[in-house]
């Protein structure tokens, strides 16, 4: 039997930082969702790995761009693509941040029809459609906003926390890169 934490019989797929990445089946998209940290290290690791995929970074603030392109990337594969959305958390920890932004791609992903998602993704986009209207808050008051408001840091946090706010989506590789 398939490990059932690679969420493999899925198309769009969800895991937490490092131990996430390795354990989910491979994807031809990976989606790093990092609200407040720095997704670089995560996506690096997701641009080594063997079987090549497109990696792209999601936030709030290109949520909806980011679905697009995992779209796009679909299309141009000519059929159906796996879509892992990894978080990269706080250090490793849960990031409520990277959680709401996951179910905001998860929301925009299933408007264009790419609905095929583990119970992990399925929880993350619910609880993304249900705080919606609180998500600002939600970031402020996070471990991660709050650290960063400690550090004088309060207008980068309310900027991060603007849904949609980015037209464009974030490829860090795509195939042939």
């Amino acid at each position: 039997m398939t490990d059932p934490r690679s969420q493999s019989t899925y198309q769009v797929r969800l895991g937490w930082g490092e131990r996430g990445l390795d354990e989910l089946a491979p994807a031809g998209v990976v989606i790093v969702v990092d609200v407040l940290g720095s997704a670089d290290p995560l996506a690096a690791r997701a641009i080594a790995m063997g079987h090549g995929p497109t990696v792209l970074i999601g936030t709030l603030r290109n949520a909806t761009a980011t679905a697009q392109a995992a779209y796009d990337e679909q299309l141009a594969r000519g059929g159906r693509t796996a879509i892992a959305l990894v978080l990269a958390g706080d250090d490793g920890a849960f990031a409520v941040e990277d959680y709401l932004a996951a179910g905001a791609i998860g929301d925009a992903l299933t408007a264009r029809g790419i609905d095929h998602s583990a119970p992990d993704v399925a929880v993350a986009t619910e609880g993304f459609r249900a705080l919606g209207r609180a998500v600002k808050h939600l970031v402020s008051a996070s471990a991660s906003g709050l650290a960063l408001a400690a550090e004088g840091r309060r207008d980068e946090v309310r900027a991060a926390a603007e849904v949609d706010a980015d037209a464009e989506s974030t490829l860090v590789v795509g195939p042939g890169a």
